[in-house]
């Protein structure tokens, strides 16, 4: 029975010969691709991990500029503050002394004015009760 068989499978791996063939190639072509697709997914993973680094270092760069950046903001408010107190201070001195000196202004019109003159006249002026000595 082998006999009988084996010669009509000889004639069908015969006829598929051409077939199985181009099957060989196919799947050797597939493999060649899925080898350089391999290949191409490991330089594309390392591309990432570089790229992963690279994001890690900028966003590192960013969250240092932005500490310097809010010190110097910090600083120059602390600044503004600081002079504001100092021109608030000098101002009230001069308005202290512009009163001072706008009250004895005043009190120098009344002292040369007419009714000025009359009051301080009077009381520079007025003669004082003699004085009794007894003996």
């Amino acid at each position: 029975m082998e006999d009988g068989h084996a010669p009509l499978e000889e004639k069908k791996v015969e006829n598929n010969s051409p077939l199985l063939e181009r099957l060989e190639k196919v799947i050797d072509t597939l493999q060649d691709n899925s080898i350089k697709m391999g290949q191409m997914l490991a330089v594309h993973d390392e591309k990432l991990d570089k790229q992963d680094r690279i994001d890690a270092v900028l966003f590192e760069k960013i969250e240092s500029l932005h500490k310097d950046l809010e010190r110097s903001t910090n600083e120059i408010k602390a600044g503004c503050e600081r002079d504001i107190r100092l021109v608030d201070n000098r101002l009230r001195v001069m308005e202290k002394k512009m009163w001072s000196i706008f009250g004895a202004l005043s009190i120098i019109s009344f002292v040369v004015s007419p009714i000025g003159q009359r009051i301080v006249g009077a009381a520079l002026t007025s003669n004082p009760p003699p004085t009794i000595i007894q003996k």
